[in-house]
Formats: structure tokens, sequence, C-alpha cells
């Protein structure tokens, strides 16, 4: 007995150094592949440095601290005092990370300076065969202003969420494609710009089509891909309002082969023309929105064909092709 005892404890004590040793493995690995991220060019992909790097989380979890972050893409660059991310060894799938603002953003083309803060920031993702099964974030409190002479608030939120979530119906495991459903919602709006007040906001989306495994979003030729594969870009409902005006949208978009936008979006308006009339001069305001109806409501419809974009039968712009 006795024998088997010290057996069984050698055993086990093999075992917790094993995992111990690759725990601190994976732990140097998740440390050099955020420090690989500080040597991107910030064009092709987007360049994250931070001030101090922090793994822990020993023995069942790997916390990842991203202090005095800085991620530029393009011409924009934003600056965090904290990102933190974790992962469970029971569920590496499973990400979930939060943010501490508040967040500066500085766009370098236009010289644009804004602030973005917030009382809380959290989100999440969760993978399934590398497929997105769900993905998070959830805000509270979250105030925008601009920064670039001195501070003015453009808006606030009470409450901001939005959702990425996989449709397993429409799953085509033998082409590898994938559709996914987007919900968002924002309530406690106040926009003192555009005169916003106790206003709420809830977007209902469905994209068709697109490659079902993540590691293929990267690819530059994304959206000749999903031409190809006939995706579609479904506005299932937008809407937005507030004390004194509302408006409701509804639609679909998808690309052709010369990567032209088709399609067309019916917009439903009451009180928003008089809100956004100092903003949009005519004609522009009325080949938005529509004109209204007896019982004041504008109604509209924005159509898409081979990126021409017109109200109604009249031609206002184009989108030049988008690959």
């Amino acid at each position: 007995m006795k024998t088997r005892i010290i057996i069984l404890g050698s055993i086990i004590a093999l075992v917790v150094a094993g995992w111990a040793i690759a725990w601190f493995v994976i732990a140097g690995m998740i440390r050099q592949n955020v420090e690989v991220m500080a040597a991107n060019d910030g064009v092709t992909a987007p360049r994250v440095a931070c001030g101090r790097i922090d793994v822990g989380g020993f023995p069942f979890r790997f916390d990842v601290g991203c202090s005095e972050a800085e991620i530029t893409s393009g011409d924009l660059t934003v600056a965090l005092p904290l990102l933190e991310a974790t992962a469970r060894v029971y569920a590496p799938t499973h990400l979930i990370a939060k943010a501490t603002g508040p967040a500066t953003l500085a766009d370098s083309f236009t010289g644009a300076r804004n602030e973005i803060g917030w009382d809380s920031l959290d989100a999440s993702i969760r993978l399934a065969d590398w497929r997105i099964a769900r993905a998070s974030l959830i805000g509270a409190n979250l105030a925008w202003a601009d920064t670039l002479m001195t501070r003015t608030e453009l808006a606030r939120a009470e409450a901001l969420e939005l959702h990425l979530m996989d449709m397993p119906e429409a799953h085509d495991p033998d082409q590898g494609l994938a559709s996914l459903a987007a919900y968002g919602r924002a309530s406690g709006l106040d926009a003192p710009s555009i005169a916003v007040s106790e206003g709420a906001a809830e977007l209902q989306l469905e994209l068709t089509r697109l490659p079902d495994d993540v590691r293929n979003w990267s690819d530059p030729l994304l959206l000749q891909t999903m031409a190809d594969n006939g995706a579609q870009l479904r506005l299932v409902s937008v809407t937005a309002n507030d004390v004194n005006s509302e408006l409701t949208a509804s639609g679909d978009l998808a690309l052709d082969q010369a990567g032209l936008v088709n399609g067309r979006i019916d917009i439903v308006s009451s009180g928003v023309a008089e809100r956004i009339g100092p903003m949009i001069e005519e004609p522009w305001r009325t080949l938005v929105l529509g004109v209204p109806g007896a019982d004041g409501r504008h109604t509209n419809q924005i159509n898409f064909a081979g990126g021409v974009v017109s109200s109604g039968l009249v031609p206002i712009t184009a989108i030049p092709p988008l690959f």
C-alpha cells in the first residue's frame, strides 16, 4: 500500500511539474506573439504596442495585460491605458477581454482628435471549429468628445451592447461557408450637437455566405471571395428614436463580380429632416429621406445598381469597386 501511494504521489508530482513547465512555455509564447505585433507596419496588419506586458493566471488561466496600449491601423491611432484578456485552460476557444479608458483616437490624415470614455467595457469571443459561435461587446456610461482644440462632448450613452452570433441552420460545411446575425442596442443616448435627448437605437443585421474559418478573414481577396459565393448583407431592422423623432430602415446589399454594390435600403422617418436641417442642405436632405406624406412622415428608397446610388430613380452618387 505504501509503495502504491508513493508511486501515485510521484505520478501526480510529475503531472503537476509537467503542466507548470508547459504553462510557462505557453506564457512565454503569448508574450512573444504580443511583442511581434509591435513590429507590424500598421497598414497591411494593425500595429499593437504595449508599454508593459504582463502574463499571469497560473495554473488554469492565461491573463494578458497590455499597459499603455497603442493600436495603429492606417491613419488611425488608438491609445488606451490598459487592455486585458483572459483565456481559460479548460475553454481555450473562449476569450474574455476588457479595456480601461479613456481611449484617445488620432487621425493623422484629417488631424481629428477624439476621446471615448466609459465606466466599463467588456468583450468576449467564442469559437467553434474556427467558426464564430458568439462575439459580444458591452459598455456602460460611454462618452464621446472632440478634443482637437478644447474638449467638446459630442454624444453620450448609458448602455451599449453589440453581439455577433453564428446562424447554424445556414452553415454550409461542404463549401466552408457560414452566416452571422448581428444585434446592437444603445440606450440613454444624448447628442447635444443635434439636439438628441433620451434616445435609443437598435440594429439587426445578417451577413450570409462568408468563409466559416476566421483564419481566412485576413485574406486580401476576402471581399472578392464573398462576392463569388453570393454573400449578402441584410438590414433586417434599423431603428432610432428619441422624444421628438424616429427613423427605421431595412434592405439588403451585395457585391457583384466587379466589386460594385447592388441592393436597396428603405427609409421611413419622422422629425429627422427637421433635426438635421442645419447640417444637410437641400436637395440632399430630401434625396436621402424623401418627401413627407400627408401624415408628415418621410419615406424613401435608396437604390444601389452597379455602384450607382439613386434616390428612387434619381442618381445621386457612385461607389467605386470595392475590390
